[in-house]
Parts: C-alpha cells; sequence; structure tokens
C-alpha cells in the first residue's frame, strides 16, 4: 500500500464533518478562464477560444500543433485544465502569413469527449502562462452526508474571510509523488531531462514549503493577522491586510521578527529542497495566506435521491442533499481551497488525495 507523501495540512474553519460528491459528472465542475486581455483580431498567433470536456489542456495543445503542422512549443495557453471538468480556455497558435485554418476536425461531441471552438480570431502575442486573471467556478457536490447547519456556517465565514491559500493536491501528483521526484531531482538522485516536468517538480517542492508555512500559521491561529515583521499582501480579504509566505529562491527572507523565525522554523526540516531551489536560480517572492472568493454564492437542491422521496421530511433531514457553488478566484488559486473548508470531497476515480 502507498502512502501518500501529502501532509494533513489544517483547514482554517470548524470541519463540518460532511461528506459530498465532487465531479461525479464533468458537468459537476464548470470553469471558465478570465483572460487578462482579449485578442485584437489580427496579428501572427490565431487565438481560439474552446470548450472541452473529457480531454486535457496538454491534449488540445497537441493535436492543434498537428493539425497546423508547427511545434508544440508554438501552442500558448494561460493555464492546464482537467479534463474531468467542463472548461473553456483560449489557445494561441503562431502562425503567420497564412489563411485562418479550418479547426472543425478537432471538434467532436460524443459521449466521453467533447470539444467545441467557440471563437477564432488572431492577435500580436503569444497566450502565456499565467497570463490570467483568474477563473470562474459553478461546481455541484452531489448526495452530501451530514450537518448542512455546519456547511451553512463555514459558506458564510468564506463569504466574509476567504479561505487558506493553499496550493492544490493536483499540484502534488498522484499521493504526492512530485514532491519525492522534485527532492530526488534537486539532491542528484534523479536526472530529469524533460523541460516540462522539471518544472512541474520544482513547482510541487516550492509548493510544499508555502503549504507548511500556511499550515503552521492555521495551527498559531494568526493567519488572519498581521504578525510582528509580516510582509503584506496588496490584495485584501474582508477589508483587512493579508499576510504572505515564501516561495521558495534565491535571496533572503524578506520577513522579520517574529514572522521571519516562524518561517525560518517551519522550512528547517526542508533545508535541501531550500538549496536546491536556489541553486535552480529561483527568486524568492510572495503568495497571499488568504485567497478571497470573489462574487460567492451557493444553493441547496434536492439531489437525485431526495427527488425520488416520497415526502417533505426526506429533504429536511440530514443526507442526500446537493449543493452548487458559483465563484470566482484570482490566477494561480484554486477551487479546492475552497471545497476543503466545506466538507470531505468524494472522488469516483481518485486521481491524487483531494483533502
Amino acid at each position: 500500500m502507498t502512502t501518500s507523501l501529502l501532509p494533513d495540512w489544517p483547514t482554517l474553519y470548524p470541519a463540518s464533518g460532511a461528506s459530498g460528491w465532487l465531479k461525479l459528472h464533468n458537468e459537476d465542475f464548470v470553469v471558465v478562464e478570465m483572460p487578462q486581455t482579449l485578442p485584437a483580431g489580427d496579428g501572427e498567433h490565431i487565438w481560439l477560444e474552446i470548450e472541452k470536456s473529457g480531454v486535457n489542456t496538454g491534449w488540445i495543445a497537441k493535436q492543434l500543433a498537428e493539425l497546423v503542422g508547427v511545434k508544440e512549443m508554438d501552442i500558448g495557453y494561460a493555464g492546464l485544465k482537467d479534463r474531468h471538468a467542463i472548461t473553456r480556455q483560449w489557445f494561441s497558435i503562431y502562425l503567420p502569413r497564412v489563411p485562418m485554418p479550418d479547426f472543425s476536425s478537432l471538434e467532436k461531441n460524443d459521449a466521453d469527449e467533447t470539444i467545441t471552438i467557440l471563437q477564432q480570431t488572431r492577435h500580436s502575442k503569444k497566450l502565456r502562462r499565467g497570463e490570467l486573471l483568474g477563473n470562474r467556478f459553478e461546481i455541484r457536490l452531489r448526495d452530501i452526508v451530514g450537518d448542512r447547519q455546519a456547511v451553512e456556517n463555514n459558506l458564510e465565514k468564506i463569504k466574509q474571510g476567504g479561505v487558506p491559500n493553499y496550493f492544490g493536491a493536483q499540484r502534488f501528483g498522484h499521493d504526492g509523488g512530485n514532491i519525492d521526484a522534485g527532492r530526488r531531482m534537486l539532491n542528484g538522485e534523479l536526472t530529469v531531462k524533460h523541460r516540462g516536468k522539471k518544472s512541474m517538480y520544482l513547482s510541487a517542492v516550492r509548493s510544499l514549503l508555502f503549504n507548511e508555512v500556511l499550515a503552521e500559521r492555521i495551527r498559531q491561529g494568526n493567519v488572519g493577522r498581521l504578525i510582528s515583521g509580516d510582509i503584506a499582501a496588496d490584495l485584501p480579504v474582508a477589508g483587512d491586510a493579508v499576510a504572505t509566505a515564501p516561495l521558495w529562491g534565491r535571496g533572503r527572507l524578506a520577513t522579520t521578527d517574529e514572522a521571519l523565525a516562524l518561517e525560518t522554523a517551519v522550512v528547517e526540516p526542508y533545508a535541501d529542497i531550500c538549496d536546491g531551489l536556489e541553486h535552480r536560480g529561483l527568486n524568492q517572492e510572495r503568495r497571499a495566506l488568504l485567497a478571497a472568493v470573489e462574487n460567492f454564492s451557493w444553493q441547496w437542491l434536492p439531489s437525485e435521491v431526495q427527488k425520488s422521496a416520497s415526502h417533505e421530511n426526506a429533504w429536511r433531514g440530514t443526507s442526500g442533499h446537493d449543493l452548487t457553488l458559483c465563484f470566482s478566484l484570482a490566477s494561480g488559486y484554486y477551487a479546492t481551497s475552497v471545497i476543503r473548508e466545506l466538507l470531505t470531497p468524494l472522488e469516483k476515480t481518485p486521481r491524487y488525495r483531494a483533502s
């Protein structure tokens, strides 16, 4: 039996004890990118807005490259999107001085996979990773079992105070395997030539350090306020300044006093990772400890079980509810950080630890 390398990081709000199904169907998880820039209509790069389900971003990029005869490096997109969801995002293709190709052969519509081209135009620049304002989410959690009022209480807390800005489990791979691979790569025990995998492993170990500092701030009860020596984030949550934690790299920690002592103590067991990240040329950066959940709304609905119930008392019970969530998060923030503050998510085919 494989043991997950992911620590059991604490939640900010009281555990509801509830559980519910996440991504039981692809349509239960809808993500729409909010781009920084919309295409101008002319230029050397073709931009396509694509809605997909049942396929991931990398697969689409590969198909686009093969369709027009360019290298995959000539395909741009702002972020990776899960295959087990309905997602809408932009892709760019460097293809100057040629007529607009026919992309209709890429489209499909069957039970397992759908691909629809919503827009195609041109722009002067390539779409690059991270060039997003954020993402809009519409999520349906099904057949929730547990204390509905406890979940409702946390919904209100999230609306007012945001959520811990953890990097999501998908960053760390199945059972946290990217952490092990990243650590061995930094220690010289693993040679990784693929550029994408190198970046993925570096991101995993860097994100581990951030999550560990965030977790300690929650344990100490000071994640929602500044302590001596903190570096505050630019974007406030609920009108208050928000502290940051390090994204490790070269240079000294920017914090001082109490905050510096806390961060230094947390990363001490990971000295090999810190040293490796510094020698890989990454610079010290900061990330907010809390994430604001914008335009947050929710609705309780009868589940399929409740719809078939013969009396109203079934709906008023403590199980069998569905909960729909609508909200926006800034680029690089994770919807799983919202869900884990509400309940324990169940997945029919777990690909990584979701808690």
